[in-house]
């Protein structure tokens, strides 16, 4: 069994379903035979990335456990993804469902090379390029406290394997004022 962390989001509604509820559907929908969920966050209140770009997000984190490869899980999410309407138009653009794997245990895809190169991008080549490829762990899940908060809640121990750091560390490297965005709902 494979442990991993999966960072989820929403700033549309499906339906008639508002943000929250997609996390929450989307959350007992990945609970099945392939899949186990075996912590997740409480919801948080965050400012859109980039900021101007649409209304606030619901974010929240989510641990789980399957037999599954990380491209397999990631195929799911996506497909998950797609159930709630998910359009892929513009990087970073608003969504009724994002759901990223951020982990997957201590392993580094596809090469600790590539994942250098992905960290390394300018914010501007980030918000224009995307990898066509599963980069593990997410490359810029340090810089994000949409994501490192509600992993603190359930996986705070968890030691990146690049940066050596865990995610507790990672979430008190941030300031003060890029915490104090992301509110418990």
């Amino acid at each position: 069994m494979n442990t991993f962390l999966v960072a989820l989001g929403s700033n549309q509604p499906f339906g008639k379903q508002p943000p929250n509820r997609n996390l929450e559907n989307a959350i007992l929908s990945l609970n099945g035979p392939f899949v186990s969920v075996e912590a997740v966050s409480p919801l948080y209140k965050t400012p859109c990335f980039p900021p101007g770009a649409g209304p606030d997000y619901v974010n929240a984190a989510a641990k789980l456990t399957s037999d599954l490869e990380p491209a397999a899980l990631l195929d799911l999410l996506h497909r998950l993804e797609a159930r709630y309407a998910r359009e892929r138009s513009v990087r970073w653009g608003m969504r009724t469902l994002d759901l990223d794997l951020i982990a997957a245990e201590d392993i580094i895809l596809p090469d600790r090379r590539t994942f250098e190169t992905w960290r390394a991008l300018s914010s501007e080549e980030q918000q224009r390029s995307a990898p066509d490829q599963l980069i593990l762990p997410h490359p810029r899940l340090q810089d994000r406290a949409f994501v490192l908060v509600p992993l603190r809640d359930i996986a705070p121990d968890w030691r990146h394997p690049v940066l050596n750091r865990t995610v507790t560390q990672m979430c008190n490297a941030l300031s003060p004022e890029v915490l104090a965005e992301v509110v418990a709902l």
